[in-house]
């Protein structure tokens, strides 16, 4: 339940146009909708700051369609991750009166009238190791801005050219908080780690050779960095670093 439903709630039981026990029910049974196939949590932007995002994977485009519907009459900016483009175009066209786009990229589709407002204390710096992670990248970019935050993105400064990174070392400085995206054997988080006085988000992705092992190599490889305080996330959540983030470039309640 959002900050006005509950206000408008209590504003009905003050009025008289609404009996108490009739608001306790709403406030009880209030934060979700129940779809039947899915119990969407209208709530979330509230507790977390975030809305409720849908993981398209797996997910049907009328499902797809029915729980952004939800979100967006909720009043919430929507976010779909993982969504590939013949599912995109279904939903876009079951969600033709709303303002839905969809990032290809990024695997992504939005809901929103607007750009969102930022409202990060700093920028995002985001850094991709190559142009093979530039999906991972798209995707955690998007989920930031979406989120709010001011993002700077750096692509292409792999370790196999460690000038070109070093040439943005003022960039990285200036940012809040750096998600480093990068597959192969992962080295370049540690080395922006070992760069900058701001926490590090380091992103494995599924990108090389046979003995990577569709990321492991990577995941391995950043779990054990040689700078300290590197945080990792799972192989390929560009999504679950920017949330992040979001949470570490958020300001005080």
């Amino acid at each position: 339940m959002t900050r006005d439903e509950l206000l408008e709630v209590l504003q009905a039981v003050a009025d008289g146009r609404q009996p108490v026990s009739t608001a306790a029910s709403r406030l009880e049974h209030g934060g979700f909708v129940q779809l039947g196939f899915a119990t969407v949590d209208t709530d979330r932007a509230r507790r977390r700051g975030q809305p409720e995002v849908i993981f398209g994977g797996g997910k049907t485009a009328p499902q797809i369609i029915a729980i952004a519907r939800t979100l967006y009459d909720h009043g919430q900016r929507v976010l779909a991750t993982r969504i590939d483009p013949v599912t995109a175009a279904a939903v876009l066209l079951g969600l033709g009166d709303l303002p839905a786009r969809y990032e290809a990229c990024a695997r992504c589709l939005v809901v929103e009238e607007g750009p969102a407002p930022v409202i990060g204390q700093g920028t995002i710096a985001l850094v991709s190791a190559g142009t093979s992670d530039r999906p991972v990248a798209a995707e955690a970019a998007l989920t930031a801005r979406v989120f709010g935050n001011a993002v700077d993105e750096m692509c292409d400064l792999g370790v196999a050219g460690l000038h070109r990174l070093l040439a943005h070392t003022d960039r990285l400085r200036a940012a809040r908080v750096i998600i480093v995206v990068a597959g192969f054997e992962g080295a370049l988080p540690s080395v922006v780690a070992g760069l900058v006085s701001r926490p590090v988000i380091a992103v494995p992705t599924s990108i090389g050779y046979g003995a990577s092992f569709g990321g492991l190599a990577a995941l391995l490889g950043m779990l054990n960095a040689c700078a300290s305080g590197v945080t990792v996330v799972n192989i390929d959540n560009g999504f679950g670093a920017a949330v992040a983030a979001s949470l570490v470039n958020r300001p005080p309640d």
